[in-house]
């Protein structure tokens, strides 16, 4: 898989462009603000409209109101700090890869709109690597030949300061969070001094939806631990009531942190994705 060239990471490119915060949680996100007025994100006033205007920027709502044509108007965002984090973990390499494609696509697709904006992304790759490796735009078709082979989890990472941060940077999270931890712990950790947090599960269909299929030897791929379960649907509801509890636990704590948590099902494919989970959580905006 080419990043730079995969199709889906391209189409998206063409549709998409970051949902950057209009009210930061800690301060400016390290931009530099132009005078003039396009397709950055941060909105400053109305006027009329005139011909040649692009149709994108005008107000339906207002027009539907006062049947004057008005057009949003916004300030240049050239440079937000944005620091990327992939969970490159051995529990990234499950159910034939699927998890692992799709977390790749949505670094590279992340890389690539924050470079469109005249910035110097950081992404920082937690595989087996000590420090964690950082991977400079320039550099992103490297990330493609790592190995996700990583045991520290993203939890560990942070609390034994592996990880750290930029202050108010933007800070993008793409990990499947099925290790153990507090999530309030975690996401007021992640969220400390920053402009804006993201969290972006990445789950496999078969971890969100399960099914019944007699005895299984379940194996943890990080510890080889393992364990022989039936799996009843007793088990199989037990299992869905603890995804659902980590998934509120990491929603209410985005809440609080003014942050946004997200998950998706690797499966469905990063064209879905981004027309659906990504734009409703405004990670995305339609360009």
């Amino acid at each position: 898989m080419n990043l730079l060239k995969d199709a889906e990471v391209q189409q998206a490119l063409s549709r998409y462009q970051l949902g950057l915060p209009r009210l930061p949680t800690a301060g400016r996100s390290g931009e530099l603000l132009g005078r003039g007025t396009g397709s950055s994100l941060e909105f400053q006033e109305y006027r009329e409209y005139l011909p040649g205007d692009d149709l994108r920027h005008v107000d339906w709502g207002a027009y539907a109101r006062s049947d004057a044509l008005m057009v949003r108007l916004f300030r240049e965002e050239i440079s937000p700090r944005t620091e990327l984090v992939l969970d490159a973990s051995l529990s990234m390499t499950t159910h034939a890869g699927t998890k692992r494609t799709l977390a790749l696509q949505l670094g590279s697709l992340f890389m690539q709109l924050v470079a469109r904006l005249g910035a110097a992304p950081r992404l920082r790759v937690l595989n087996s690597a000590h420090p964690p490796l950082e991977i400079p735009f320039n550099e992103l078709g490297r990330l493609e030949q790592l190995p996700f082979d990583g045991r520290q989890s993203l939890a560990e990472a942070v609390q034994e300061g592996t990880l750290t941060f930029k202050p108010q940077s933007i800070r993008i999270v793409i990990s499947d969070f099925l290790f153990p931890h507090d999530p309030e712990q975690l996401v007021r950790r992640l969220a400390g001094q920053a402009s804006a947090l993201w969290l972006i599960q990445v789950l496999a269909e078969w971890e969100v939806h399960p099914r019944t299929s007699g005895g299984q030897r379940l194996i943890d791929v990080e510890t080889a631990e393992h364990a022989d379960l039936m799996l009843t649907p007793q088990v199989i509801r037990d299992y869905r009531e603890r995804l659902q509890r980590l998934q509120e636990s990491l929603q209410i704590a985005t809440r609080r942190a003014h942050a946004r948590f997200v998950s998706v099902v690797a499966e469905h494919g990063l064209e879905r994705i981004c027309q659906q989970e990504l734009t409703r959580t405004e990670i995305l905006r339609p360009v």
